[in-house]
């Protein structure tokens, strides 16, 4: 894709709850990095690959829903980190199936070598793939396969 069409290209990225205290929680599992940390370099990526961004974080279910259903007409592409709505949320789930837009599902840290409730995900049937356990670096990885698959 060139430069000029990847540049009409908008992604909701979604950060679920507790995301907002990255950098103080837990930092044996989740890291250093603070959310805006991670913002701020997922901007710089998303400005090198073309595509614009918009962001969202919240704790509440209802919320991330809203944004998934607004993102019809303005989005081509979710990248989201449910957190923990990952093992609960089947409102999120249907709202990413109901949208039909293609989702990357990310993670910080290894869902599948955590507690065994975390290795479930209602929302990986529904995404074209699930990044997860590199830190910050799954929302970097996350955004270069949603971009390559909006390429195609």
């Amino acid at each position: 894709m060139s430069a000029q069409s990847a540049a009409n290209r908008r992604i909701l990225v979604l950060h679920g709850p507790n995301l907002n205290l990255l950098g103080i929680r837990e930092p044996g599992v989740y890291g250093s990095t603070t959310l805006d940390g991670i913002n701020t370099a997922l901007a710089a990526l998303a400005r090198e690959l073309g595509v614009e961004l918009k962001t969202v974080q919240s704790n509440s279910e209802g919320a991330l829903v809203d944004a998934i259903q607004q993102a019809l007409g303005e989005c081509q592409g979710i990248l989201i980190n449910p957190a923990a709505y990952t093992h609960t949320s089947v409102a999120i789930r249907d709202a990413v199936a109901a949208t039909a837009l293609p989702t990357v599902e990310v993670h910080l840290s290894n869902i599948h070598a955590r507690e065994a409730f975390r290795a479930h995900s209602y929302l990986a049937p529904v995404a074209v793939g699930q990044i997860c356990g590199f830190g910050p670096e799954s929302y970097f990885l996350g955004l270069r396969a949603l971009v390559s698959v909006l390429e195609k």
